[in-house]
């Protein structure tokens, strides 16, 4: 029996961290009733639901009647592109899309609106022009098809009453541990901070109270489903992108990293190159389309913006 609500209420499934914690603090000011799955419950500050990602439980109970779904859930691709690595990312996405798929399909009062989370990953090297949803080729390689079997799953859950929206999102810069911004101002910090490979592939980035807000508008606009590009309009060469970063930093010098030290700091860190090398100049076509407005569409403001909260 579904049980009627004085908020409305949004569920995040792996929403324990770096984007579930800001959505979850976005929406909380919004007055939503914020509801986090997770493998880990032990988020504090909002109602917890323990699941594992991939079957039915007692948590498909908090889908019934809620407004939203927005799923954060899929292990980080940032490690080494192993056979189980590789295993692992394909199911931490495709087996909780679909696990949140049967939960709607079995809703008696399904969520309006279901937001999937993908990535801006899913389109080619890409130095010559902005790639929009419209427009934009999908690329090759493990990454890119990742990306579109995790979209697959979602448009081919037997949801006809829920509006689906897979969002190909680019790096969310933010304050808070586990985030980007930190990562790349470590390097900054340490000196590291300089061009990374040639520095010409563009680097595709949003702020975090952007990407929040895209989401609320996505949700508002009943018009918007399907694949949407969350990303600044605004995309740089990796030269451009790390002298602001210094800048930002106050650091006047970082030493350049060829792409062969790129490839020995991946192997060491236990990450993959690609993620700093890989060309992603990604435009937001459908949200400037749809009158959307970025608060923070320039690289300096954004950071500065970001450091003084970090």
């Amino acid at each position: 029996m579904t049980v009627a609500r004085d908020k409305h209420r949004v569920i995040l499934p792996g929403g324990a961290g770096f984007l579930g914690r800001h959505l979850g603090a976005h929406f909380s000011k919004l007055n939503y009733e914020v509801v986090i799955l997770s493998r880990r419950p032990s988020n504090d500050r909002f109602e917890t639901l323990n699941w594992d990602g991939k079957t039915l439980g007692s948590w498909a109970e908090a889908i019934d009647g809620a407004d939203v779904v927005i799923n954060l859930a899929g292990r980080t691709v940032n490690c080494r592109y192993t056979a189980r690595n590789r295993r692992q990312i394909y199911d931490s996405r495709l087996d909780s899309t679909r696990a949140i798929g049967q939960a709607i399909a079995a809703a008696k009062s399904p969520p309006r609106v279901w937001i999937n989370s993908s990535s801006a990953t899913i389109y080619r090297y890409a130095r010559d022009r902005g790639m929009d949803e419209a427009t934009g080729e999908i690329g090759s390689g493990f990454s890119v098809d990742v990306c579109r079997k995790w979209e697959t799953a979602l448009a081919d859950a037997p949801t006809p009453h829920t509006r689906k929206v897979a969002i190909r999102s680019a790096m969310v810069f933010g304050p808070g541990h586990d985030g980007v911004y930190e990562a790349f101002a470590r390097i900054v910090r340490a000196g590291l901070g300089g061009t990374m490979g040639d520095g010409g592939q563009f680097i595709s980035w949003v702020h975090v109270t952007d990407f929040c807000r895209a989401v609320q508008w996505i949700i508002e606009h009943d018009d918007l489903a399907g694949a949407i590009n969350i990303a600044t309009p605004n995309p740089l060469p990796n030269r451009e992108f790390m002298r602001i970063f210094r800048e930002v930093c106050g650091k006047r010098i970082g030493l350049p990293s060829p792409r062969w030290l790129l490839e020995i700091g991946a192997f060491f860190m236990r990450t993959e190159r690609e993620l700093l090398l890989k060309s992603r100049r990604v435009v937001p076509g459908r949200l400037l389309e749809s009158g959307f407005e970025f608060q923070f569409p320039e690289l300096a403001p954004a950071l500065r913006d970001v450091s003084l909260q970090a």
